[in-house]
């Protein structure tokens, strides 16, 4: 039995359609699998010089929100677990306000002990005094007799050595005091160590610890227990990569904007430059950026309408910087 039929032929009428089909194919695929090239506004926008320096020289930077007073990382001067937390994080605290307490019952108990130590001691004082004065008193009296026979010489031995005794006793129990006393010294500054302040005043940024976790003078898995620092006012620290840290204008004001937002952009005073070149640490995640070069670091101060709850701006942020350069040169940044 023949595939087709003996009138139809192949090369004029199958191959024709065959051709025609796969054409159709190729317009389909061509259509529908290409990559959509629509244009789009870009997810974040990137940063763009100001209009202040958009015709003169001029340097770029990135950097970092941070307090005025860097992060403060709060520890432990003694372990134990924590029986109170008085802070959270986004609260205002005073220079010495508590932040958190370690169990003190040990050191407490300690105290105790050292002021039964002081009553004891200050016991044996008064007696060691009353035996002193007793046998000084007995001595002078033997040495006052006109008669030299009547009190003899072993007995006059006898009170002498008794009198040194009670001084020895006397000198004994006061030092037994002092050590009692230095003891609940020892004692109340433990208490007071355990009892964790804050060094100035300023924001808690976060809290890393829990009412009932053991804390550790060795730290807490890499992570302070506590983060604050000085967010009145907030500074900048921008990085100036070391090829171009000649050119900074240092003292003029910079102007500064959050990454992804470059259409607004807010000016920064200048507070001080590190007298120190160091590696490069804060990343934009830029795929081409290098990080195997050192950078100049220069803190701007930002304006208080920037700051703040409101504000565009807070600690931990990404931040792009433009700053006017020495150069009358026009940069192409």
């Amino acid at each position: 039995m023949a595939l087709f039929p003996e009138n139809l032929s192949f090369s004029r009428k199958i191959l024709p359609i065959l051709a025609v089909i796969g054409l159709i194919a190729a317009i389909a695929y061509i259509a529908f699998g290409l990559p959509d090239r629509q244009l789009e506004e870009p997810a974040e926008e990137p940063a763009r010089a100001p209009t202040a320096l958009a015709d003169i020289s001029r340097v770029a930077g990135a950097g970092i929100v941070e307090p005025s007073s860097e992060i403060i990382d709060i520890g432990s001067a003694l372990s134990g677990l924590v029986t109170g937390l008085r802070v959270q994080a986004g609260d205002r605290v005073e220079q010495g306000q508590v932040l958190f307490t370690v169990d003190d019952r040990a050191v407490r108990a300690q105290l105790r002990q050292a002021e039964a130590a002081i009553g004891e001691a200050r016991a044996a004082i008064a007696e060691a005094q009353s035996a002193a004065t007793t046998a000084a008193q007995q001595l002078a009296l033997y040495r006052n007799v006109e008669d030299p026979a009547a009190v003899s010489r072993a007995e006059v031995i006898r009170a002498e050595g008794e009198a040194a005794s009670a001084r020895s006793r006397l000198q004994l129990a006061r030092a037994r005091l002092q050590a009692a006393q230095a003891s609940a010294g020892t004692a109340r500054t433990e208490l007071g160590r355990l009892i964790v302040r804050a060094p100035i005043a300023g924001e808690i940024l976060a809290v890393n610890i829990r009412k009932g976790e053991y804390v550790s003078t060795m730290g807490g898995g890499g992570q302070p227990f506590i983060q604050m620092g000085q967010t009145q006012p907030l500074y900048v620290r921008v990085d100036i990569d070391e090829d171009e840290a000649g050119r900074v204008d240092l003292g003029a004001a910079a102007y500064i904007s959050p990454r992804g937002t470059a259409d607004r952009q807010v000016q920064a005073n200048f507070v001080r430059a590190e007298p120190q070149v160091v590696p490069k640490r804060s990343l934009t995640n830029n795929s081409q950026e290098r990080v195997d070069v050192r950078v100049l670091q220069v803190l701007y101060e930002l304006p208080e309408s920037a700051s703040g709850d409101n504000g565009l701006f807070r600690v931990g942020q990404q931040i792009d910087a433009f700053i006017p350069a020495r150069s009358g040169k026009t940069d192409e940044r």
